[in-house]
């Protein structure tokens, strides 16, 4: 495993304050050139789904993508038929919950914080260790988890079979499946229709574009302490993150609140030594929107992230301007969110099963 880890240099943090004050013309050319070179805009349209083992992209369909918003904001898909995908990845709230943990089945809270489901088809993986290949994998699990949805695949199946109205958009959707009511099929829809959330749009993605005037003065600065400082190691890409893994404190690990010591990240995944503490890089496309930050959901305030980061993974105290002019850069990577409207659910029936009490 390798992990990219860049150091500051004098020169690089006594240029850092004199750029704010250069001309823009002549430096945000060579800026932009640069950036481009490192990150990639959000499309303006959902494209297709990567296939995680290499092999062709999957195409989206309508009807899938019409199916899987349905199950998205179904609370029946729970036991308790309370708790929906957008209950923990609410798409009004930039893509999560705002809270430091999630709160499902019998209020228990979760063990992490819950990752951005906005412009998470560009990931490599899903989840804080990366454990799901990719969104379909990802559905499956908070459903099934005790701690989340607290559901069975046989129940989901139940549930979905006793309404006549998801029976006929399953068959519609999956022509030529034998069984279109099936666990995969429903993991695919709901893995479609998140492909299509996405932001474009951001003022990064027109800076890079060619448009001067989408970046503020600051907010260029803050590009290029982005880029000097290293972050780039980690965050880079079309989602600035989310497509590799590092080890929480490169240089210097964080306190228990920030890293509790209990959750080792990957190594879960791989049982592998060199993966404890190792999660993936955090996208950061919309991080403006998604406090409170880290796995842990231990801070609110971005600035004090971005510290945070700076010092444990980099080794580099900010200094204030810098520290400023990133969090103002990383404002920039606010793109136009997905206005998506409440469905229309099928009814349930008499053979529909009743919801499973969180209250005991």
């Amino acid at each position: 495993m390798k992990f990219r880890i860049f150091l500051l240099t004098a020169s690089a943090v006594a240029a850092l304050p004199a750029f704010a004050q250069e001309s823009p013309v002549t430096d945000l050319a060579a800026l932009r050139d640069e950036a481009a070179s490192l990150f990639e805009p959000i499309p303006e349209t959902p494209q297709s789904i990567a296939n995680p083992e290499g092999g062709d992209s999957q195409a989206l369909d309508p009807a899938r993508i019409e199916l899987g918003r349905k199950l998205f904001f179904d609370p029946r898909m729970s036991a308790s038929q309370l708790i929906s995908c957008q209950t923990c990845h609410n798409v009004g709230l930039g893509g999560v919950d705002s809270l430091p943990t999630s709160i499902g089945h019998g209020w228990q809270k979760g063990p992490r914080n819950a990752p951005t489901v906005l412009n998470s088809v560009f990931n490599i993986a899903q989840f804080w260790d990366g454990r799901a290949p990719d969104l379909a994998e990802q559905a499956k699990g908070p459903l099934q988890a005790s701690v989340e949805m607290n559901n069975t695949p046989e129940r989901l199946l139940e549930t979905l079979n006793s309404m006549p109205g998801y029976v006929a958009e399953f068959s519609a959707a999956f022509p030529g499946s034998g069984d279109p009511v099936s666990f995969e099929n429903f993991a695919e829809a709901i893995e479609q229709f998140e492909a299509t959330l996405i932001t474009p749009n951001a003022p990064l993605d027109r800076f890079l574009a060619g448009d001067d005037a989408a970046l503020t003065k600051q907010q260029a600065a803050g590009l290029r302490a982005f880029i000097d400082t290293g972050c780039v190691g980690c965050h880079a890409g079309r989602n600035f993150g989310g497509d590799s893994y590092h080890p929480f404190g490169v240089v210097e690990r964080p306190g228990g609140t920030i890293l509790p010591e209990g959750d080792k990240g990957r190594f879960a995944v791989t049982e592998t030594a060199d993966d404890e503490y190792v999660f993936r890089a955090a996208p950061l496309r919309n991080v403006a929107l998604t406090a409170p930050y880290f796995h842990s959901g231990a801070v609110w305030d971005l600035a004090e992230a971005v510290r945070i980061m700076s010092s444990s993974q980099i080794g580099t105290e900010l200094t204030d301007e810098q520290a400023g002019d990133i969090v103002a850069f990383l404002g920039a990577l606010t793109g136009d969110q997905p206005s998506i409207e409440h469905p229309v659910l099928p009814p349930r029936s008499d053979a529909t099963p009743e919801p499973i009490s969180m209250v005991r």
